[in-house]
């Protein structure tokens, strides 16, 4: 079984989602890392960048334990791992492959900045406030004008780049985003939203 290491936020509940998507069992450790939960050494020894999610896989592709921490990461491997949530269409795997990377550089970071200084900031800074603001419309823009093209980011297929960015588009109120302004990124999020495996995956942890 599956051991992941989590806590409720986007990055975390990405691996929740995936695992419930591929049906793989699996147990949670809760890491409060309001708590500074993140720092106890034994985490440590699996995400030495202490930051969630992490896993350990005990049967790994080579017969040995496997510990992956980054929330990207965990994703390929887990759609290597079982053949699924990647498209085997090489042009549909490559858009598959931009659009995580495009998530994990930009649509996660940003939208976290956003969230820190929307939220969370011990002082109001207008100037980060707009600054994120705008830069969180501008990736969503983005975002609509690829789903304008195609159902799901690498095409046709739902995969983990779909997974890697649903979660941060959850929390579109924190980053004062109405998803009626990006009317394909609605339908899209709609779509993903009402999956069973989505909404179990983003309960977790409980």
């Amino acid at each position: 079984m599956i051991k992941l290491y989590t806590w409720s936020t986007p990055n975390g509940r990405k691996a929740s989602i995936a695992l419930e998507e591929l049906e793989l069992p699996y147990e949670v450790e809760t890491i409060n890392i309001g708590k500074g939960e993140q720092f106890q050494p034994h985490f440590l020894e699996v995400s030495p960048n202490n930051r969630i999610p992490a896993i350990v896989d005990p049967e790994g592709p080579e017969g040995e334990p496997v510990a992956l921490f980054e929330s990207g990461a965990i994703l390929l491997y887990l759609a290597e791992k079982t053949g699924k949530l990647m498209p085997t269409d090489p042009a549909a795997r490559r858009n598959a492959h931009q659009w995580l990377m495009w998530q994990m550089g930009g649509f996660g970071p940003m939208l976290g900045q956003a969230h820190h200084f929307l939220r969370f900031a011990p002082e109001d800074l207008p100037y980060a406030k707009e600054r994120y603001k705008k830069e969180a419309a501008r990736l969503y823009g983005v975002l609509d004008g690829r789903l304008a093209d195609a159902p799901y980011l690498a095409g046709d297929d739902y995969s983990v780049a779909d997974i890697a960015t649903f979660p941060w588009a959850a929390r579109h109120p924190w980053q004062e985003i109405d998803l009626a302004d990006y009317p394909n990124v609605k339908r899209w999020y709609d779509a993903i939203e009402a999956r069973p495996a989505v909404q179990r995956g983003m309960a977790v942890p409980s």
